[in-house]
């Protein structure tokens, strides 16, 4: 066969292996599905998200209790026993809120411990998120799979809970208040979390336990879910950082441990007023219920008891299969790896067909692509957020067009790999170049076996590398259809992740999908290298790449659907009498330059007491407003003691106005001691010194417009300066304000305090305090404005 010919099917091979791939991930949903009652319908579930995804139901909002009283509808209409949980929560963070959680449980033959299928209801507030995808596609996997279980009358011996946490959006105050204070927690083995990070893609699988993984790995292998999507590298990633779902509360709290299933693409609609029915991805809704349905029906008959374990395991998913290993055999297999390179150098150099100065001479193009792919990646997303100010507007670091991104820099990496091959390298030593990146990925798999066991199933395509050079070694000659089949490992393990990294961790990440890309390249070299014609393949990646980035540049903009995000404040210093706008954001548009004018001032006068947000975020800029009558709240300082150098304070705040939030801020450099808001200690809370980052003491999200209460006690001559910032989620239905309507392409800015009227006040006692004082301990004299 001629070698341009075979270079063409290389090309349409791993293109259509790789479509294969990605199509195969998860279900294809046909719109005319009309499932039997006692299967799983995604049509069916579909329905159960629009009816609860109809208006923001986010804690403390008027159509929260409608929509907790739909799910304790849908679930009596199944004949489940509901109940209701209701309590104050002070999780982790600081976060304090009256919960309600929702609860059924289905009662088994022999149960030992109850497996529990969790999902949360509340949308996340702020933004006017309709929660769709976040979570409502979570509660409906749930209601929807239930309803298929209970119709098939299945016999089961575990009992089955169904829990709808209250408040995961604002602290995982609802998972909170079930471990700690709910009876069944004890009786709970096993967790299936459901969770969106987006709005479409497929379903990833995530362990959270304390020991090991092996035993929910084998467990989850036995229960044959269809479209596993899912690898130990995500485990092992997920373990090292702070995880924040449901599911973490219950394995940090009550030693619990689970699954979580949460979907990730469409990142731009996560927590916006665009994560609403339209937006959701059918296929992603399906995925989530062929995850549940087989999951239910094994784990609602095995002992939860044998999940538990202290080895962990090296697992991948391919298509329609999931495998696993121990972690123990990582590094002998590096090892065998490694030894079995050396074997087949010394046998190639005997042989001469291998020869030490053209293996060196290997470094250099694989070194160099390396080096320079990544490289003009990570200066070409800076130089491109210079060009498209714009890109900054979206917190979450992955923009509308960020898929052509992923495209453009990923061909642009291959035509840099074909460009250096073709200067560097030949056909006739490309096999003796191969040995370079086959070391290097075994000195990488080395490091992994040491620091990142999870990610030690990268050595399989080392090996199938390997048995390219065997080939060549004992035959003299590539082989191009046994290279092409060998190829297949490093395209099932390693190309999902150029994709997946950006859409995880955002395109700041890009540059390194694009050095992923070209050791990916180096591990196909005996593919690629027997192309004939490099420097053209090379153009024609670098059109490709030149036709995404004009892609992408098109739809740079905004538009309905796809809304740039904005956000204004107002803020009432009620000590000053002096009122101001306030945003978030850096590019402002016609909308926000409305109040704030062309030439705002910077928000400096806001940096000491900066709001909660998910991204750290603070104010930019800041403009006068005009001062409106805002109800103050009534603040009462119920215990003012010093007894024994120490200082004493309950002090109890009582909206009079509708409010949605208060935090409360004191000096940081102050240690305050046996904290308590609404009667709780802080969720994990060692030792009686309150652990706290920064002014914030509590961030308290009110419901039913109950107060806020807190205790606590400082040495007697701190300067606390306690200060509060009330805030309403109304300023756009407001009467006093008179907003005008965000343009049709604009959208509230999500994970931030935004369309708030806030009421800024310094918590001090009033004339009528009284202050209770030991005289043989303190001397008043020094006690003077200490609330200052």
């Amino acid at each position: 066969m001629k070698k341009s010919n075979s270079s063409i099917l290389s090309v349409l091979f791993i293109l259509g292996f790789l479509g294969f791939t990605f199509f195969t991930m998860m279900p294809q949903w046909t719109a005319d599905e009309d499932a039997p009652l006692a299967e799983f319908s995604t049509k069916r579930a579909l329905e159960q998200v629009k009816n609860i995804s109809q208006k923001p139901h986010f804690v403390g909002s008027e159509n929260h209790d409608v929509v907790a009283n739909y799910l304790l509808e849908e679930l009596k209409n199944m004949g489940l026993q509901t109940s209701v949980q209701e309590g104050f929560a002070f999780s982790d963070g600081g976060t304090l809120t009256k919960c309600k959680n929702i609860l059924a449980r289905i009662k088994g033959t022999n149960s030992n411990k109850a497996l529990l299928l969790l999902s949360h209801y509340d949308s996340a507030p702020h933004s006017y998120s309709k929660g769709a995808s976040d979570a409502g596609s979570g509660v409906a996997t749930i209601l929807e799979s239930v309803r298929a279980f209970t119709s098939a009358k299945k016999q089961h011996k575990n009992d089955i809970i169904m829990l709808f946490t209250d408040a995961e959006e604002l602290g995982l105050n609802g998972a909170a208040l079930f471990v700690t204070q709910h009876n069944w927690a004890k009786e709970v083995g096993l967790v299936l979390n459901f969770e969106a990070r987006g709005s479409s893609g497929p379903s990833y699988m995530l362990m959270e336990t304390n020991a090991g993984n092996a035993g929910l790995v084998n467990h989850f292998l036995a229960a044959n879910a269809k479209y596993p999507v899912s690898n130990s590298l995500m485990y092992s990633v997920y373990k090292m950082l702070p995880n924040d779902t449901d599911l973490t509360v219950f394995r940090e709290q009550g030693n619990i441990q689970g699954y979580n299933f949460a979907f990730i693409d469409g990142h731009y609609n996560y927590h916006t007023a665009q994560d609403d029915f339209n937006h959701l991805d059918k296929n992603t809704l399906a995925h989530q219920g062929k995850y549940l349905v087989p999951l239910l029906d094994y784990f609602s008959n095995v002992d939860l008891n044998s999940t538990q374990t202290t080895e962990d395991n090296v697992y991948f998913s391919i298509p329609f299969s999931f495998i696993s290993y121990p972690f123990s055999w990582v590094l002998p297999m590096v090892i065998i790896a490694l030894g079995l390179l050396l074997f087949l150098i010394f046998i190639g150099l005997g042989k001469r067909v291998l020869f030490f100065p053209e293996m060196a001479k290997g470094f250099v193009p694989f070194l160099g692509s390396v080096l320079v792919s990544g490289l003009v990646t990570f200066l070409g997303w800076k130089l491109l957020l210079q060009m498209y100010p714009q890109y900054n507007d979206l917190l979450n670091g992955f923009t509308y067009n960020g898929h052509d991104y992923i495209a453009a820099f990923t061909l642009l990496s291959l035509a840099i790999c074909f460009a250096f091959y073709q200067i560097f390298s030949f056909k006739k030593v490309t096999m003796n170049h191969y040995v370079a990146p086959l070391f290097i990925w075994i000195l990488l798999n080395g490091l992994i076996a040491f620091f990142l066991k999870g990610a030690g199933f990268l050595i399989l395509p080392v090996f199938a590398g390997l048995l390219m050079l065997t080939a060549f070694v004992l035959t003299q000659k590539s082989k191009w259809i046994l290279n092409l089949f060998l190829s297949i490992p490093a395209l099932l393990l390693i190309a999902p992740f150029i994709q997946m990294f950006p859409i995880g961790l955002g395109l700041k990440i890009l540059f390194g999908s694009a050095i992923l890309t070209t050791l990916l390249f180096a591990l196909l070299l005996p593919v690629f290298g027997s192309f004939t014609r490099k420097g053209m393949v090379s153009s024609i990646l670098f059109l490709l790449a030149i036709g995404f980035f004009a892609k992408a540049h098109y739809y740079s903009g905004y538009e309905s659907g796809k809304a740039k995000s904005n956000s204004l404040v107002y803020i009432l210093d009620a000590d000053k009498n002096k009122a101001i706008w306030a945003t978030y954001d850096t590019n402002l548009d016609e909308w926000t330059k409305r109040y704030l004018g062309e030439n705002p001032k910077e928000a400096k006068e806001l940096s000491g007491n900066p709001l909660s947000s998910k991204y750290n975020s603070g104010f930019t800029f800041v403009a006068d407003a005009p001062i409106k009558t805002l109800s103050r709240p009534n603040i009462e300082f119920l215990t003012d003691s010093i007894i024994g150098g120490n200082r004493y304070l309950k002090i109890r705040i009582t909206p009079t106005r509708k409010v949605n939030r208060y935090e409360v801020f004191a000096n940081e450099n102050v240690a305050i001691r046996n904290f308590k808001a609404n009667g709780l200690t802080l969720l994990g809370q060692k030792g009686s010194k309150y652990e706290r980052k920064g002014r914030k003491l509590v961030s308290y999200y009110v419901v039913d417009q109950l107060p806020l209460e807190i205790e606590f006690n400082v040495a007697a001559n701190s300067i606390l300066d306690l200060e509060l910032m009330e805030s309403s989620f109304d300023l756009m239905t407001n009467p006093q304000f008179q907003m005008a309507k965000r343009a049709y392409w604009m959208m509230p800015t999500p994970y931030v305090l935004n369309d708030a009227v806030v009421l800024k006040q310094k918590i001090k006692p009033n004339s009528k305090a009284s202050m209770i004082i030991d005289t043989t301990t303190a001397k008043p004299s020094k006690l003077k404005d200490s609330l200052k």
